[in-house]
């Protein structure tokens, strides 16, 4: 028999120290991570309901606590407006969350320093969400379709809605409502790479024939700097944002400003 024989099926389980780094799960817990099912959302570009009840939210202390309130009768944890009773779902950039119970709603968005963030928004906001434009096709029935970064399918799209731009959904009938250009002068939230979560305004896009095509971007505090074309997301027209960003705007600080921010905010506290 052949050692080097691979498992038969998809794997089921996930390692505590594999898990993500984003996740912020510390090593000591446990050895095994709740391993994201089949979704919208990349099993490293996502964050599992459990995670997000237990780790962020502190909704529950432990993996029965958090059974318990995601496979309730009522339906207690709402994703992009559907009831999820899955605790491994894997919730993802732009991903909106509704706790009726408790009246709450949050969008999950990138920090700078890469994690995922659930940033709580009004009532209004929680209706719509920002997906963008993967890829742009004609079907076997010559419909013309557009398919966007959480896997929707969506048929008919205004023939200017082209590859890289933002389609804003809404989330209660799936039509799209408005769309944003990917062009310069238009706000941007970068998802992957060195600079994650950091928020500009996109200033030049440098086109690169079979390789990766570069944006450059500027950030409200004038700093520059520049990432891929696939990690460069639309957030808005203009210098303002369709969504409720995270505290600190996207504005990355130096270790400087860091520690002078907390240390102002430990003098606030003791004062």
């Amino acid at each position: 028999t052949n050692k080097n024989k691979m498992g038969r099926g998809p794997k089921k389980h996930l390692k505590r120290v594999n898990a993500p780094k984003h996740w912020m799960l510390d090593k000591l817990s446990g050895h095994y991570a709740p391993r994201p099912s089949a979704g919208p959302h990349k099993l490293r570009e996502c964050l599992p309901l459990a995670v997000l009840l237990r780790n962020k939210l502190k909704y529950a202390l432990n993996n029965t606590e958090i059974l318990s309130i995601v496979k309730d009768k009522e339906g207690l944890i709402y994703v992009d407006g559907k009831v999820r009773r899955d605790p491994k779902f894997p919730t993802g950039f732009m991903d909106v969350v509704t706790i009726p119970r408790t009246g709450e709603s949050f969008r999950m968005l990138y920090d700078v320093k890469g994690r995922f963030i659930p940033v709580r928004i009004e009532e209004k906001e929680a209706g719509f969400k920002l997906c963008q434009v993967k890829r742009r096709a004609v079907g076997s029935t010559k419909a013309p379709f557009i398919t966007t970064h959480d896997a929707r399918t969506i048929r008919f799209a205004h023939p200017s809605i082209k590859q890289h731009d933002t389609v804003k959904v809404n989330l209660e009938t799936g039509e799209i409502e408005d769309h944003i250009k990917f062009e310069t002068g238009n706000l941007a939230l970068i998802t992957g790479g060195n600079n994650v979560g950091r928020v500009g305004i996109i200033t030049h896009r440098e086109r690169h024939p079979g390789s990766f095509e570069i944006v450059h971007l500027r950030d409200l505090k004038g700093h520059t700097f520049a990432t891929r074309l696939q990690n460069v997301f639309v957030i808005g027209a203009g210098k303002k944002a369709a969504v409720t960003l995270p505290r600190g705007d996207g504005i990355k600080l130096s270790v400087l400003e860091e520690r002078a921010v907390t240390v102002e905010a430990a003098r606030k506290a003791s004062a």
